[in-house]
């Protein structure tokens, strides 16, 4: 069997060469605009950027996935149509999707393009997978990370197009792709405008000796004196809803982790799990963050994985600085998060 494929976030120029010298194979990133769930600013690529990705990419043997995964909006196709054409004259290796309509329209106009599905899609039975397929010639599906690994071989054996899994990064609570939380909070979402917890919505106070985080005007988290602070999103915040949350909390009373406490994934210890199951390809998440980051994680990653595939023992690499929250889990693969 093939080895894995390891693909690597790049949010800037700078990240992608990071991500390629450090052992990638495969770069994902996106267009600097609403066509990607990452639309930051200061982040993605223009154009030219993305030609220039292209050459130096390709000239060390990596390839270009380029994600155009949030939904257009009715009566507004154009920018998301021009992304997939762009994508296709520039020349990536694939583009990754999750809305239906603009499946069929990358499809029917580039018939030789790659697609991949997007895990915005939250395709996550055979069915909805070889729908995808059948429909759109996809080649590959991003798994949502609400699977176990058992889950994950199943349904591997019942398909015959490639998966990719996340192994390293951020969690998402909700049904991946289907978020709105944001948006009651600052008007803009993940889905529609490819941006969660937008940062001009953002702010920090010194409120006594401690420091609270607010989205769109809304106490998110109070830190304590000497507490990390995290980035304000809604599904990491902490709230006080009634005793409830008191008793959730563990100490009687006082606000609560509600939805999910801010931590990382980290699935190094399942790579034989993984293979076992049929994964093609595992995906770092990421691409907000800085070069030093992805140097880093690809670094590492690039190491287990070779010794992986030459058979050696996979070596415990340490990762806790780069973790959200301090804290790491191996999710729901092995439903350890329950």
């Amino acid at each position: 069997m093939d080895n894995f494929e390891l693909i690597c976030p790049a949010g800037t120029p700078a990240a992608l060469r990071a991500a390629v010298d450090a052992g990638a194979d495969a770069v994902y990133l996106g267009f600097r605009d609403e066509t990607n769930a990452r639309n930051f600013p200061g982040l993605n690529f223009t154009r030219q950027d993305v030609a220039d990705a292209v050459d130096y990419a390709h000239a060390r043997r990596v390839e270009v996935y380029v994600a155009v995964n949030t939904y257009p909006q009715a009566g507004n196709l154009g920018p998301w149509r021009k992304a997939v054409d762009d994508a296709a004259r520039l020349k990536v290796d694939a583009v990754i999707l999750a809305d239906p309509g603009l499946l069929d329209y990358a499809a029917k106009r580039h018939p030789d393009l790659r697609l991949h599905l997007s895990v915005q899609a939250s395709a996550a039975n055979v069915e909805a997978i070889r729908l995808y397929r059948d429909a759109f010639g996809v080649r590959r599906v991003v798994l949502p990370r609400v699977l176990t690994v058992p889950e994950i071989a199943r349904l591997n054996a019942e398909i015959d197009i490639e998966t990719e899994v996340f192994v390293f990064g951020g969690l998402c609570p909700m049904a991946e792709g289907r978020c709105s939380l944001s948006s009651y909070a600052t008007g803009l979402s993940p889905n529609k405008q490819g941006v969660c917890s937008p940062a001009n919505h953002v702010r920090y106070e010194q409120r006594g000796g401690a420091l609270a985080s607010t989205l769109g005007g809304f106490t998110i988290n109070v830190f304590g004196e000497g507490e990390q602070a995290g980035y304000p999103t809604l599904c990491k915040g902490r709230f006080v809803a009634g005793a409830g949350a008191g008793e959730a909390a563990g100490d009687g009373n006082g606000p609560a982790y509600l939805f999910e406490e801010p931590t990382s994934l980290n699935a190094m210890d399942l790579l034989p799990e993984l293979k076992a199951a049929g994964v093609r390809a595992l995906k770092i998440e990421g691409r907000q963050r800085g070069k030093a980051y992805i140097a880093a994680v690809v670094r590492a990653y690039r190491e287990a994985l070779d010794s992986f595939a030459a058979g050696r023992v996979v070596p415990r690499i340490d990762l806790q600085a780069m973790v959200e929250g301090g804290t790491q889990t191996t999710g729901a693969y092995t439903r350890g998060w329950r």
